[in-house]
C-alpha cells in the first residue's frame, strides 16, 4: 500500500480555524500550547508535531483537508 507524507508547513502560518481537524481528525488535532495544527501522535513521522506518514486509505481525508486550509499550509506527497 502506498505512503504518504503530510507537512504542515510553514506550521507558524496556521490562523487556527480547524478546518483540517473537522475534515480529518484522525491526522490532524489542534496543539493546547500554541493553538495552531499539529499531526496526531499516530501519524507523526519522527517525533516531528508537523510532518506525518498516513496510508492510501487517508488519502482523500487529507488531500480534502490540504484543499479547504484557507492559508494552503497543508502539503501532501507520495513517499517512494
Amino acid at each position: 500500500m502506498a505512503k504518504y507524507r503530510v507537512k504542515i508547513e510553514p506550521r507558524e502560518n496556521c490562523i487556527s480555524d480547524m478546518v483540517c481537524v473537522s475534515i480529518c481528525p484522525d491526522v490532524f488535532e489542534m496543539n493546547p500550547d500554541d493553538n495552531k495544527s499539529q499531526i496526531t501522535p499516530k501519524y507523526r513521522e519522527g517525533g516531528n508535531i508537523a510532518v506525518g506518514i498516513v496510508g492510501e486509505d487517508l488519502l482523500s481525508c487529507v488531500q480534502d483537508a490540504a484543499n479547504a486550509c484557507p492559508v494552503q499550509i497543508i502539503h501532501v506527497e507520495k513517499v517512494e
